[in-house]
């Protein structure tokens, strides 16, 4: 109710035009707020973060993003990949650089169905650590799902180029390879 009240007082269309980009601004900020207060998980994070901001000791590397992951391991295992794909693109957006929360972002976006994501996090993921056998199989089998053959192709090819032996992705390239051969 006192959201309702403040967004119609701090609303951008009342403002004057002198004070409309304060107006939208303080808009925006009114609505973030009750996107966080309404959102459980969004709200949990939010303390997380107003704690370590007061000086809690962080953890190594950023205690928030390690937070978003650790909690999206336990979604992802609890089969929640939609909650687990939320945590895991928070993690990202606080640390874009990090290989695992996108390669973790692509997982649990390709279980709940948000293909778009997990083939954005997975090229992230890739161009961060392209030497990882086990993300480039997971490419492989996202973007084979996905339709994008060629793409799984190089990335079981890729797989192979750092392990020659492992049966499994050469068993998905071929796969791979005779899709193609059937669509031509």
């Amino acid at each position: 109710e006192r959201f309702r009240e403040l967004a119609r007082l701090a609303h951008p269309d009342r403002a004057p035009r002198d004070r409309k980009a304060d107006a939208e601004a303080k808009f925006q900020g009114l609505t973030e707020a009750v996107n966080v207060l309404t959102n459980p998980e969004r709200r949990k994070a939010y303390d997380f973060d107003r704690k370590v901001a007061a000086g809690a000791p962080p953890v190594e590397g950023d205690a928030v993003a390690h937070n978003y992951l650790t909690l999206g391991m336990a979604s992802y295992k609890e089969k929640k990949y939609a909650d687990a794909a939320g945590n895991f693109a928070l993690a990202v957006h606080r640390n874009p650089q990090d290989p695992k929360a996108q390669h973790y972002l692509a997982l649990a976006s390709a279980r709940s169905g948000d293909t778009r994501t997990a083939i954005k996090a997975l090229e992230a993921a890739i161009a961060l650590d392209p030497h990882n056998i086990s993300l480039l199989k997971d490419a492989g089998t996202i973007f084979r799902q996905a339709g994008l053959f060629v793409r799984a192709e190089k990335a079981y090819q890729e797989a192979l180029r750092w392990d020659p032996s492992a049966a499994e992705i050469r068993k998905a390239l071929d796969e791979v390879r005779a899709q193609r051969t059937a669509r031509a």
